[in-house]
């Protein structure tokens, strides 16, 4: 199965345009897509709008294969479990979100060999037939690692020895409102 997510903020028809093509060239039954607030009317894919988090969770278990919008949630969450991750950042200039941070995050979880990114029809396309064929499965922890968490603790509340300026200086008790 695969699993196409676009998050439940705004309508992302493009990558639920891109899914829906690549299910009916292929004549695919088994694309459940969670669309968000959307007109869009895929004539292929299985549409569920909104999830709840139990729901999206077991839908991500259950597949073979994500795809997703560049939000953090899907993709931790997909990463976490294991599965290979297609992603198709939004576009600001497209009006498809406020900001282009999901083309950044897109790139740079990319490099990292964690996920595939798709910028085209085609390149989706391609992508999602050889992520269908692939036993590649980058996974991270469900958690931080004790170490990250200990140094981030350090440098907030002013350890000296994690940060290389100085630290920030906490309100005094009559300072704090």
């Amino acid at each position: 199965m695969i699993f196409v997510t676009v998050g439940a903020q705004m309508p992302f028809d493009r990558l639920v345009g891109w899914a829906d093509d690549w299910a009916a060239k292929r004549e695919r039954d088994d694309v459940i897509a969670q669309i968000g607030p959307s007109d869009f009317a895929p004539r292929r894919l299985r549409v569920i709008p909104f999830m709840s988090p139990p729901e999206f969770r077991a839908r991500l278990e259950e597949a073979d294969v994500v795809v997703a919008h560049a939000g953090m949630g899907s993709i931790l969450n997909a990463l976490e479990l294991g599965k290979p991750t297609l992603v198709v950042p939004r576009h600001g200039e497209w009006d498809e979100t406020r900001n282009d941070h999901q083309i950044a995050t897109a790139r740079r979880l990319g490099a990292e060999g964690l996920v595939r990114v798709a910028d085209s029809p085609e390149a989706f396309e391609r992508t999602l037939d050889e992520l269908e064929r692939s036993t590649h499965e980058a996974r991270i922890a469900r958690e931080a690692q004790p170490e990250l968490i200990q140094r981030l603790q350090d440098f907030a509340f002013g350890d000296p020895s994690s940060s290389p300026g100085p630290a920030p200086r906490r309100p005094s008790p009559q300072e704090t409102p």
